[in-house]
């Protein structure tokens, strides 16, 4: 499938999330209450379902838009059992289904980072949280902090969020984890065009509540200036933030309610605006757009049962074959509070870190079994390794030379954008490749009309050679089809050299 104009999925489903928190109490039940309280860490456990569907467009779409279509819309996630322990230390086990396969799968977090165990992989994968870029600092020194903050934006958000027109609250039997439990059912439904209608009144309260604002930053301002100073040093001296935190949220808040009250006077013209320029919002913001949400609270206003579904009507295109995304969500909680103790992922025998240095689509792929599924699926749906580059034989920055009727380029910058490693050998003056993908490798001396490949000699047109720069150059085509890649060359001499 083409590059498709994605952003018209995130745009709703952000919007109507954020929206759909905006409940006051409804028939007795503190809607706003029960939905912070979810967002606060403490130990559960649950278990998930969620699915995606891709609408067609009606009429005829290319057979490569229906298998990519079909393979989608056959995914599903499936968390068997999640357990939270606590803010740190967390699992889950579960499996992603596809075409009538299963790829059955152990996460674990704890203060350190996330391992990932898949079957069929021979060493989990495994995320370094604590791993950082050059002069960042470590956040998970600050994790309880934007915990802490994450809590407050959510209830100064709440705070402000008017109701939708249809929401109702009942009482409910509901099953959860097998045991018939009393719940009070909240039901809401809303529509994309009725979301349009609720953002200027959502911003007007925001820019009345002049506290909440500076509360608000004021808790950002006790997180963000030690984690600034970190990596800068004297912020107060460089003049980045004053040095008084009073300062620092009397500025910021009166500049934040100074640009909400000119976007508030010119809301209605600017959105009548927007419409006109972006005619598709008005069909993703329309009747079409549709959230229906169930969730299921008990007596101390815990989340125990939760099912949504999300239409995302999307606008005609040419290069667009589907009509709507449809998203699909079910889960059930337990053990609130309770006693749980998450199961970690055996990594005693090591792991794949793909914090640590980059690591090439051949080191990934060569963490599975070549039998497995996951292998199959990395390989021949996902394409992790294939390689498309194109080259200007014109532009020098790509050095192609040509000598003696063969086209040479630079053998570190062509082996580098196919993942494969070079190296010299002084002792014999040689140069090393080796394939990323099958391991292989290619041995090449300057001067020399031979080379090695897989142990087979083979015959070059052309000996490899150095330039007075002190680059190495290679046969274009023979370093290129070494390496597993094709090269096709157009009428007006442009290059493409592919991997499959």
């Amino acid at each position: 499938m083409k590059k498709y104009r994605m952003k018209w999925l995130a745009l709703p489903l952000a919007l109507i999330l954020v929206v759909l928190a905006g409940c006051q109490a409804v028939a007795g039940l503190d809607i706003n209450k029960a939905l912070l309280q979810s967002v606060k860490v403490t130990s559960s456990e649950s278990k998930q379902s969620m699915s995606v569907e891709l609408v067609p467009v009606n009429g005829t779409i290319s057979a490569e838009d229906r298998k990519v279509i079909d393979l989608i819309n056959s995914i599903k996630l499936t968390v068997d059992s999640a357990k939270v322990q606590d803010l740190n230390r967390v699992s889950m086990k579960g499996a992603v289904g596809y075409q009538d396969k299963k790829l059955p799968f152990h996460l674990s977090m704890d203060e350190k980072g996330m391992a990932i165990q898949v079957e069929g992989a021979k060493q989990p994968i495994y995320i370094g949280l604590g791993s950082t870029m050059d002069g960042m600092p470590d956040m998970t020194a600050y994790r309880g902090q934007i915990q802490q903050l994450s809590e407050k934006a959510t209830e100064f958000v709440l705070k402000h969020l008017p109701n939708p027109s249809q929401i109702s609250v009942k009482k409910a039997r509901e099953t959860v984890n097998g045991e018939a439990v009393d719940l009070t059912h909240l039901q809401l439904e809303i529509r994309g065009d009725e979301l349009i209608s609720l953002v200027k009144p959502f911003l007007t309260s925001v820019a009345k509540d002049e506290q909440g604002i500076k509360d608000l930053i004021g808790s950002f301002y006790d997180i963000l200036y030690p984690m600034l100073k970190e990596m800068g040093g004297d912020l107060g001296a460089t003049g980045f933030l004053p040095e008084s935190k009073e300062a620092t949220v009397a500025a910021l808040t009166a500049a934040l309610q100074e640009e909400l009250n000119k976007w508030l006077n010119n809301y209605d013209q600017g959105l009548k605006d927007l419409m006109a320029e972006t005619p598709g919002l008005s069909t993703v913001f329309g009747k079409d757009t549709v959230l229906k949400l169930d969730i299921y609270f008990d007596d101390k206003l815990n989340i125990r049962k939760e099912n949504a579904e999300l239409n995302i009507a999307l606008p005609a295109a040419e290069d667009l074959p589907i009509q709507a995304v449809k998203l699909r969500m079910n889960s059930e909680m337990w053990n609130i509070g309770g006693t749980v103790n998450a199961e970690p992922v055996n990594t005693s025998a090591g792991v794949l870190d793909v914090m640590q240095g980059d690591v090439t689509p051949g080191q990934f792929l060569r963490n599975f079994d070549s039998n497995s599924e996951i292998y199959k699926l990395l390989k021949d749906e996902m394409k992790i390794t294939s390689k498309q580059i194109f080259i200007d034989p014109f532009n020098e920055y790509y050095g192609v030379t040509s000598k003696n009727n063969t086209s040479f380029i630079p053998l570190r910058y062509l082996s580098e954008q196919l993942d494969a490693q070079v190296k010299w050998n002084k002792s014999t003056n040689q140069i090393v490749i080796t394939d990323d993908i099958t391991g292989g490798q290619i041995i090449v001396k300057v001067g020399a009309k031979q080379a090695t490949v897989n142990g087979q000699t083979v015959n070059l047109d052309q000996p490899a050679f150095i330039d007075t720069f002190g680059t190495t150059y290679v046969p274009l085509r023979f370093i290129a089809e070494s390496l597993g890649a094709k090269v096709a060359v157009d009428g007006e001499g442009f290059i493409t050299i592919e991997r499959p």
